[in-house]
């Protein structure tokens, strides 16, 4: 039998009862979260039909699923769709690819860190939605000006986080290399980047929340296509069970991120060394 590293043969007998455990754990997990939102549903949709409000103003499950599948027989709903997956795709991917290796160097470059390490912080002290004026006057109201609001809303929170994750690699460790004369790139490929994984996930976790914030925000204030215009668009006529679509879809699209990154993410930590 194949044992995970560091398990003794004494500890054989326990890994069914391990496995058992984390089954367990899992389907507790799934139990009370599955309740808890099926309990937040039902009781939505009591309110909803029960008078005290509006429906106008409150709506219910089965109103918003009703609007959705309305929707879904609309060609310039999957329009909408096919213009902020593509905004938040290009803006979020771009943030990704500059975010992590500039996170990296200014981590593990003073020099770079002087230089760049101002402009950082202007940027993540500013909040973003006040420059979209001046983008919209740069790029226009296309596709462009959505895709920089995505990026600018990203790329900052990556790079932080990265910054943090090489700052605090274990310095014994890095010591401990360098007695044996091991090679800068050596310790960055086997002690800096693998200690810095987490941090660089955390910081692409957070990054896709303001990504798609960036996608709203931007199709909200001008826009002529996206899911951010219909949602406009349904709030001024105070079609309120397709702002709730709108806004599910946006939670869906979040959750499913987030789930993506974490698969990776444990993918990776198969890499990181098991220290015991």
């Amino acid at each position: 039998m194949n044992l995970p590293a560091g398990t003794s043969r004494a500890d054989e007998a326990d890994v069914p009862s391990y496995r058992l455990l984390r089954t367990s754990d899992a389907a507790e997990h799934f139990a009370i979260g599955g309740g808890a939102l099926l309990a937040f549903l039902l009781m939505w949709e009591a309110f909803g039909r029960s008078g005290f409000v509006d429906p106008l103003f409150i709506s219910s499950p089965t109103r918003v699923a009703l609007a959705g599948y309305a929707l879904m027989q609309d060609r310039d709903f999957w329009n909408d769709i096919a213009v902020s997956a593509t905004e938040f795709g290009l803006g979020y991917g771009a943030a990704a690819a500059a975010a992590v290796p500039l996170g990296l160097a200014i981590g593990l470059s003073k020099r770079v860190q002087y230089l760049l390490g101002p402009f950082i912080d202007t940027l993540n002290a500013v909040p973003r939605v006040t420059l979209l004026p001046l983008i919209i006057i740069w790029l226009g109201i296309g596709i462009w000006s959505k895709v920089a609001v995505v990026f600018l809303g990203a790329v900052i929170p990556i790079a932080i986080s990265t910054q943090s994750g090489v700052r605090t690699s274990e310095a014994r460790f890095i010591r401990l290399a360098r007695s044996f004369s091991a090679s800068r790139m050596k310790m960055f490929s086997s002690i800096i980047l693998p200690g810095t994984l987490p941090f660089i996930f955390t910081g692409l976790k957070y990054g896709a929340g303001r990504a798609l914030l960036g996608v709203v925000v931007g199709e909200l204030y001008a826009a002529t296509a996206g899911l951010g215009h219909m949602i406009a668009d349904a709030g001024n006529s105070f079609q309120t069970d397709v702002v709730f679509f709108g806004v599910v879809l946006f939670m869906s699209t979040g959750l499913v991120v987030v789930a993506l990154l974490n698969a990776l993410e444990r993918h990776f930590e198969q890499w990181r060394p098991d220290i015991r």
